[in-house]
């Protein structure tokens, strides 16, 4: 997930604040694992840090354009490289333009390559800088380089963001300093909303409670959510408020959800249909059948079978006498 640029992250302030006092007091490690769930600030905070460092005279007033355009000559941004363009991806996938279920990674050659940037002399700094967003995706061959290149000595420092810490090799988390980003209470992402001015969160919006608590803690995600959310028709969120008695019906919105959503969209609306029918019937085996149908649609597993098939069954379950 991108996280949105120049949002404010209060949550955050005591990170930032301790990032400030290791360069004022000239305690930089040689890296660092920034880690916590996505869209809670991590890249942001990372660009503000990175700025501060390469910035330190306060001279150049472009610094911050320049390096969230990776155009800086002692700063390197690595990001996963998305397998979207190979002839292996699913059709329906690429048509959905949903990369949600796009395999990407970062390779050993874009490793590789760092070793040879940051053993060069810096140019306007004192350090190369090298920051490494989703680090959970390195291929085994680029986290063994990654690691070689952590072990010897060089004038670069490395930052690591990851939603997936566990998955670092322990040895690579073993040479990091962490800072770990805690997400955020839901009270918490009330008042966010309130401080940004994103022109998503400046407007009226429908059902804010159950999409702040399908937003797991995460900023970046609520933002998400209420932008796939406005992106869904008026027509298809009132057929969900609760399950359909008839057959036909129920099909009709299957098909509808197939043909006008994408996977992603499809991802919501389920978690969306799980809070609120929970709430209302409080059924395990419903949700459970809703749960079967995300993996269904992550997996791109016949979507419109897989809505008629577990919308039917949810109307059987609630109401037995539906076909008759």
């Amino acid at each position: 997930m991108e996280e949105n640029a120049h949002l404010k992250y209060p949550h955050q302030e005591n990170i930032i604040k301790n990032l400030e006092n290791i360069i004022k007091n000239n305690s930089l490690a040689n890296a660092y694992i920034f880690h916590g769930p996505d869209g809670i600030g991590k890249k942001e905070v990372a660009f503000q840090f990175i700025n501060k460092l390469l910035n330190r005279n306060n001279c150049d007033f472009q610094i911050d354009k320049r390096i969230r355009e990776n155009n800086h000559p002692d700063f390197s941004l690595i990001e996963p490289i998305s397998l979207q363009k190979s002839s292996f991806v699913n059709r329906a996938i690429h048509k959905s333009n949903n990369t949600k279920n796009i395999q990407s990674i970062i390779r050993v050659d874009q490793i590789r390559n760092l070793r040879s940037f940051i053993s060069k002399k810096s140019i306007e700094s004192e350090k190369k800088i090298v920051l490494i967003n989703d680090a959970h995706l390195l291929n085994e061959a680029a986290s063994n380089c990654l690691l070689k290149t952590l072990e010897e000595p060089t004038n670069g420092l490395f930052i690591l963001l990851t939603a997936e810490m566990n998955l670092l090799l322990d040895t690579i988390i073993s040479r990091c300093q962490k800072v770990r980003f805690k997400t955020y209470s839901n009270q918490e992402l009330k008042e966010f909303i309130k401080t940004n001015k994103s022109p998503e969160l400046n407007q009226k919006i429908y059902k804010i409670e159950e999409l702040i608590y399908l937003s797991n803690g995460s900023p970046g995600k609520l933002i998400e959510n209420i932008k796939t959310w406005n992106t869904i028709s008026s027509d298809i969120k009132e057929k969900i408020n609760f399950p359909i008695k008839d057959i036909s019906e129920v099909l009709i919105l299957s098909r509808h959800i197939h043909e006008e959503l994408d996977n992603y969209q499809q991802d919501l609306l389920i978690n969306y249909v799980q809070l609120i029918w929970w709430k209302k019937i409080k059924n395990r085996e419903i949700i459970q059948i809703l749960e079967d149908l995300k993996q269904n649609i992550q997996r791109n597993i016949q979507p419109r079978l897989s809505w008629e098939v577990s919308l039917l069954k949810i109307t059987l379950t609630i109401y037995p006498t539906a076909i008759g």
